[in-house]
């Protein structure tokens, strides 16, 4: 039995769901700022990366070539921005334009994430550097954007058919 949806509820949808998305997006620019500051910690390697991961530390690799410890700084403070920004983007998107039911902010929101994991997530499984406590807080933002990409999209369905 198909359930009617009336316009209040479904803009309420489109509301719920594009404020998951948007919570997702700072969740994203959160692990970006854990990210910039575990840079500039005794721990200097990402979230979750430990010895069983990498076998040098912070003071190891920069005894080994302090040239490399810079290079790997400056990566994982780029990388850094680069993880914000896409949170930023996403939370903006969800924010401002899902919520009104713009399909070019949804579809956008969707595709800046989409992109970004693509390209980063394969990467972590063939070294071993896809841990829990290394991916842990990125699984939790993407289920959460999913959740609400998922209530975003049947609203706005919903009011396509209306």
């Amino acid at each position: 039995m198909a359930t009617i949806q009336t316009p209040q509820s479904q803009q309420s949808r489109l509301r719920t769901g594009a404020g998951l998305m948007a919570l997702a997006g700072l969740g994203f620019i959160g692990y970006g700022v854990i990210f910039f500051v575990l840079n500039f910690t005794d721990a200097f390697l990402e979230l979750g990366i430990g010895p069983e991961q990498v076998d040098k530390g912070k003071e190891q690799i920069e005894a080994l070539s302090p040239s490399l410890y810079h290079y790997i700084s400056h990566l994982q403070i780029a990388l850094s921005g680069f993880i914000a920004a896409a949170g930023l983007a996403v939370a903006a998107l969800s924010w401002y334009g899902v919520r009104r039911g713009e399909r070019w902010a949804f579809i956008t929101a969707v595709v800046v994430p989409v992109l970004a994991l693509a390209v980063a997530l394969p990467a972590h499984y063939p070294w071993g550097f896809a841990t829990l406590g290394h991916l842990g807080l990125i699984y939790l933002a993407v289920l959460i954007f999913l959740v609400g990409v998922v209530i975003a999209f049947s609203a706005m369905r919903g009011r396509a058919r209306a």
